[in-house]
């Protein structure tokens, strides 16, 4: 039976800037999978967000700071006129045009409101343990709610001492986006995709193309401009270019080019969406083994896994690229990635709930 399913966005930024990190991308996709199975998506978001196909309601207000920049014992903070809070009395008032609604939001407030809505809330939480507030409200709602919460892989469900009330559902992509490069391009060149912020360990594959003076490209929402400036200053005969925060389908394409993908997180990835992106265009991915790149790189089969924080590691798996075989990383990424497969997860995930 098709369902109204209404989608509440992530805070910290419109949908389109990249500040959202890979929740846009997984908004976008899961939209897909869903429409595509007959139900109907329409999301709420703050204003200025952007979609071509995703009917969107836009909310002003302040954006919300990112969990990832603060401490375990952060307190819960609300803006006067939050963008959060607005999105969800929007979701109050609405709630009975639709059956079920999904937060995609890592903040203690859509977990604290579940009880008070008329309509069932479902929590796609897209980080692992960050603060203690938010561990506890999570835990509560999983315990008081059964099904409401969930994940993107094992190893993010893991950081959570409720790992077994979670779903984990692993993403999907609409792979017709995504060209298939049989090829590097000449000279080689490396690639890096994330939010430039120091979680993401950017620092680390700056230290492995100065070692290997292979080009190193870079794209991504550049949300501290300082940390970006620090690691040139650290490296300055390393060959690093800044190429900007790119839609879909500009990214693969300049992607798909490069010898390999470095994945250099310092933090456990909840799963790792720029890794299927990479391997949809037959681009092998070099990753630290934490967090949810490890359950997606196969090791000498799609890419190689390194141990974290090593950059010695990354200089030698870096050199074995060429043993990978890149039609495999496509039917890798076809296999186990498609929005068909996610489609599936998620439906019976609501349909479990409801």
């Amino acid at each position: 039976m098709p369902l109204k399913i209404l989608f509440v966005s992530t805070s910290v930024g419109p949908l389109g800037s990249g500040l959202g990190g890979g929740v846009e991308l997984t908004l976008a996709n899961l939209a897909k999978a869903l429409e595509q199975r007959g139900h109907e998506i329409v999301a709420i978001a703050p204003e200025q967000s952007i979609s071509s196909e995703l009917t969107i309601m836009t909310v002003p207000g302040e954006l919300q700071a990112t969990a990832q920049t603060q401490g375990r014992a952060a307190q819960i903070e609300l803006t006067g006129n939050s963008v959060l809070g607005n999105m969800w009395e929007k979701a109050r008032q609405i709630q009975a045009d639709y059956d079920v609604i999904l937060n995609f939001a890592y903040d203690w407030l859509p977990l604290y409101l579940t009880p008070f809505f008329q309509t069932p809330l479902a929590h796609l939480i897209s980080m692992g343990s960050l603060t203690d507030a938010m561990d506890h409200i999570i835990g509560e709602t999983a315990r008081r709610f059964p099904g409401s919460i969930g994940v993107h892989s094992l190893a993010q469900a893991e950081t959570f001492s409720f790992a077994g009330q979670c779903h984990i559902l692993y993403n999907g992509f609409d792979l017709s986006q995504y060209q298939f490069q049989a090829q590097a391009e000449r000279p080689h060149a490396l690639g890096w995709v994330g939010r430039i912020a120091p979680e993401k360990g950017l620092e680390d594959a700056a230290a492995v193309a100065d070692q290997l003076q292979i080009p190193l490209k870079v794209w991504g929402a550049m949300q501290h401009q300082d940390y970006w400036q620090a690691i040139q200053a650290k490296y300055p005969q390393a060959p690093l270019e800044y190429c900007g925060f790119l839609e879909t389908h500009e990214l693969q394409q300049q992607l798909g080019r490069c010898q390999g993908l470095i994945m250099t997180p310092k933090w456990v990835e909840a799963f790792g969406n720029v890794a299927i992106e990479a391997l949809a265009c037959g681009v092998p991915v070099v990753a630290y083994a934490r967090g949810g790149p490890a359950e997606i790189v196969a090791d000498g089969i799609n890419g190689w896994l390194v141990e974290p924080d090593s950059v010695s590691g990354l200089v030698a798996a870096i050199q074995r690229l060429a043993q990978i075989d890149r039609a495999r990383c496509r039917q890798e990424a076809e296999s186990r990635y498609s929005l068909a497969a996610m489609g599936d997860r998620v439906e019976a995930w609501l349909q479990a709930l409801l």
